[in-house]
């Protein structure tokens, strides 16, 4: 910028500097505004729950779609009915069951496999899942063998990468399983399964070898 340049900036209105400097955001906010004239506040929750890897509290989907707590509250109540093929406030209407169905678990909601679908998922599975795990699926399923129960921001804090689609493989594989929730952040845990037990041919996690003599730094992600 020349100086010519530098004294014209300068002597701007403050109206003019943020006008040209805020035209990204505004556009960014506009165009947030947009999509929420365009969709229902049902659909964007939807569009929300469907992306969350782990409950989202009614708190928190308000703040997202800029709408009062009790409203969202209200819609959510009006989903779970609609998915469990019930219609919403009681009406006439009532339609089947849908595959899948938002639960309110640990303060949140979230979507699941509807229960009495498991076992096609599970056959499904099965049938789609490799022999064989990757270097990173068999380094975060020690991961969470040695330190369950563990969140999943304390498997990437450990291992230094990101592992949500790892630790959705351990799931799928059945390796791996939700043991609860962090009692401070609300985190889901994980802990490992009998199958995995089985696999490794012991009957519990304290059968497990030492640690720290398979680690160049002993006590590195796993001291207490």
């Amino acid at each position: 910028m020349t100086m010519t340049e530098s004294t014209e900036y300068m002597t701007q209105t403050p109206e003019a500097v943020t006008a040209e400097t805020g035209a990204p955001e505004a556009e960014t906010e506009s165009e947030l505004a947009r999509a929420r004239a365009a969709h229902s506040l049902a659909q964007q929750l939807e569009a929300l729950l469907i992306v969350a890897d782990e409950p989202l509290s009614a708190m928190a989907l308000a703040t997202a779609t800029d709408r009062p707590v009790r409203e969202v509250r209200a819609v959510l109540g009006d989903l779970v009915a609609e998915f469990d093929g019930e219609a919403a406030g009681g009406a006439e209407g009532a339609g089947s069951p849908r595959g899948f169905e938002l639960r309110e678990v640990a303060g949140g909601y979230r979507f699941y496999v509807r229960e009495s679908l498991d076992p096609v998922v599970a056959d499904f599975v099965q049938q789609q899942t490799p022999a064989k795990l990757s270097q990173a699926a068999l380094e975060t399923l020690a991961v969470v063998a040695y330190r369950q129960p563990i969140s999943r921001g304390a498997i990437a804090s450990i291992r230094a990468v990101n592992v949500d689609s790892v630790v959705r493989t351990l799931l799928a594989r059945g390796l791996i399983t939700e043991v609860g929730q962090d009692p401070e952040t609300t985190a889901t845990l994980y802990g490992t399964t009998e199958a995995l037990l089985g696999h490794l041919g012991i009957g519990d996690v304290s059968e497990l070898p030492p640690i720290a003599p398979l680690l160049d730094e002993p006590t590195e992600g796993f001291d207490e």
